[in-house]
């Protein structure tokens, strides 16, 4: 599992699978892109490596989101995308995450995951271990559901919509 056929890793993929041996994890290319698909438990140690490794300093977090694999198991994939202003190189990072699972928060590691942990949980419902403040970001506290989610009701309005409306 890991090695793209006919094409030498990515350095950062190399540098990663060279550090923690004995974690699992796969190696997409795509595009010229690179995806590790990592287990949720290696999550932290393999950030901060990416983080503070003085060859690769991924130090900016450019984005943070989850996909809806409904009928799948597992369920969603949390997707990051962590990018070195020095080097100019980015990679992504996915791991696989089942209803009700929690994720460990990478907050610690990059100050910028705080709201977009927030609004993976606001829009999936996926909790994050560890987060500061945990809370709906863009829908009213109140709200029902993850909208986010592909099997949120598509013609559902809130109660606050119709309440009150009486045409006139």
């Amino acid at each position: 599992m890991g090695h793209v056929k006919g094409r030498e890793e990515n350095l950062t993929a190399s540098k990663v699978r060279e550090r923690f041996p004995t974690a699992t994890f796969s190696t997409r290319e795509f595009r010229n892109e690179t995806t590790l698909l990592i287990r949720s438990d290696d999550l932290l140690r393999i950030c901060r490596y990416l983080k503070e490794d003085p060859g690769l300093l991924y130090d900016f977090l450019s984005d943070l989101t989850a996909v809806d694999r409904l009928g799948d198991h597992p369920r969603f994939e949390v997707v990051y995308h962590p990018y070195s202003l020095q080097y100019k190189s980015r990679i992504r990072l996915k791991i696989q995450v089942e209803e009700g699972e929690a994720v460990p928060s990478v907050t610690p590691i990059w100050g910028a995951a705080d709201w977009h942990e927030r609004e993976v949980f606001d829009m999936f419902g996926i909790r994050f271990e560890g987060h500061p403040d945990l809370r709906r970001i863009l829908m009213p506290e109140d709200w029902e559901g993850f909208p986010l989610r592909k099997d949120y009701p598509a013609q559902a309005s809130p109660k606050w919509w119709e309440e009150g409306t009486t045409g006139d």
